[in-house]
């Protein structure tokens, strides 16, 4: 029931299990992988059987997107509506925050791996994350491209895969060697795209 104190009860007990079994699930999954880690494993982690898992997701799958779709909205939320610069501003709070969160990170890392076999559960979600991703960043360099913001003499699709291509390596990178200054690569790969307006002589 809901008060001025915010939501009780059962529904309040439920959400809060959900985001543990949400939060065991990552932790597995960033670890083991997605075929490495088992719902019974992850079940007593939080206390419950599998069938008490399964009243929550309803499959292993299911708490595999469930898990990856709340990573990825996180991410979403810094750049999702920016244009122009205003989308290199966002790609870099989004290292910003994946750097504090490195679970999450190995999390991506070893289940975008795994999804490269087309027998995986998450591979038709990571290839369609991918093009869309392409898409926005494309689109958003383009309209920045029309306003002055953004270099005119750069290809926005191809720019767009490469961004992403460094944001990616460089996490690798950071995972292997957690001294490595990623926001420096990161900021090293922009200069090196030549994104931003040349400056006039």
């Amino acid at each position: 029931m809901a008060t001025g104190r915010g939501v009780r009860g059962p529904y309040a007990k439920s959400q809060a299990r959900r985001a543990d079994i949400l939060h065991k699930a990552l932790e597995a999954f960033a670890e083991r992988g997605f075929q490495g880690s088992s719902l019974r494993e992850i079940a007593e982690a939080v206390g419950l059987s599998q069938a008490g898992v399964l009243h929550h997701f309803s499959s292993k799958e299911a708490l595999l997107a469930a898990v990856i779709a709340e990573k990825d909205a996180a991410s979403l939320s810094h750049f999702e509506s920016a244009v122009g610069i205003g989308v290199l501003e966002g790609l870099r709070e989004v290292v910003v925050s994946n750097l504090a969160q490195p679970g999450l990170v190995r999390l991506f890392t070893t289940l975008s791996a795994e999804a490269i076999n087309a027998e995986h559960p998450a591979h038709d979600y990571f290839q369609e994350r991918y093009a869309r991703s392409r898409r926005r960043l494309a689109r958003a360099l383009h309209e920045g491209q029309t306003v002055g913001e953004v270099n005119p003499s750069i290809d926005a699709g191809a720019v767009a895969s490469a961004l992403l291509a460094v944001m990616d390596g460089l996490q690798v990178q950071w995972l292997l060697e957690p001294s490595l200054d990623v926001l420096a690569g990161f900021d090293a790969a922009l200069a090196a795209l030549q994104v931003r307006v040349p400056i006039s002589s």
